[in-house]
């Protein structure tokens, strides 16, 4: 079930910048009232969080060592100054330095 985001009115039906997030079905019908105060309130407009092809939590495990060695890419990462190593993949050389 989806999660809503409620903003709480004042008297005259404006917002007053207080929130809160409720779950219930997305059939049910929307909220006219905070469930224990009774203060009247609306649904928030507000952008969904979803996990796309580019976000954060995605690209993390797109770039791990793990993922790119099985996509056949090699990783080397700085161990030292003018000195990288090899972490993830097989080609090339385990280690590369600048001397």
């Amino acid at each position: 079930m989806p999660t809503y985001v409620y903003e709480l009115l004042d008297k005259a039906g404006n917002p007053t910048g207080e929130t809160f997030e409720i779950v219930h079905s997305i059939k049910d019908e929307p909220l006219s009232k905070h469930p224990t105060t009774g203060k009247p309130c609306r649904r928030a407009i507000v952008a969904p969080a979803i996990a796309g092809k580019w976000s954060d939590i995605k690209g993390k495990g797109a770039l791990s060592n793990k993922n790119l060695e099985r996509l056949g890419f090699t990783k080397y990462e700085r161990k030292g100054n003018g000195y990288m190593e090899r972490v993830a993949g097989k080609a090339g050389p385990r280690s590369i330095s600048a001397d």
